[in-house]
């Protein structure tokens, strides 16, 4: 897994597998927000599981597939390689687009501040 990067589909299908903890093509075939064929979804999972994100066990006829990354893990490597790629590593500007992109009412920017300045204290510890 280490490196490897998940495509749209992929993510979708990730989020139905966290959402409901494991699932059969079926499954999550039915939870997708795209309609997609039986098949498709099956190649999709076959390849997460080539890429060590889901592992899958064998009930009956079917195969039962379950997530091997926690999506706070996933979320984490995602959102390096967006800072990384588009952002020049800056958290600065990711979170200057967010704030100039999106239309943030005020409870959402001082919810924000709050993290913003939680951080701050972090960093220098007990006085």
């Amino acid at each position: 897994m280490d490196g490897a990067t998940l495509g749209d589909r992929e993510l979708d299908v990730m989020a139905v597998l966290w959402e409901i903890g494991s699932g059969t093509v079926g499954e999550v075939r039915e939870r997708l927000p795209a309609k997609l064929a039986y098949t498709t979804v099956l190649t999709i999972l076959r390849n997460l599981e080539a890429k060590e994100f889901v592992s899958h066990e064998e009930e009956g006829r079917a195969h039962r597939y379950s997530p091997r990354v926690e999506q706070r893990s996933a979320r984490r490597t995602a959102l390096s390689r967006l800072l990384d790629t588009l952002f020049e590593g800056s958290p600065e500007q990711l979170l200057a687009h967010l704030v100039d992109d999106r239309a943030l009412d005020a409870e959402e920017l001082k919810r924000l501040a709050r993290r913003v300045r939680g951080q701050e204290k972090k960093k220098r510890g007990p006085r």
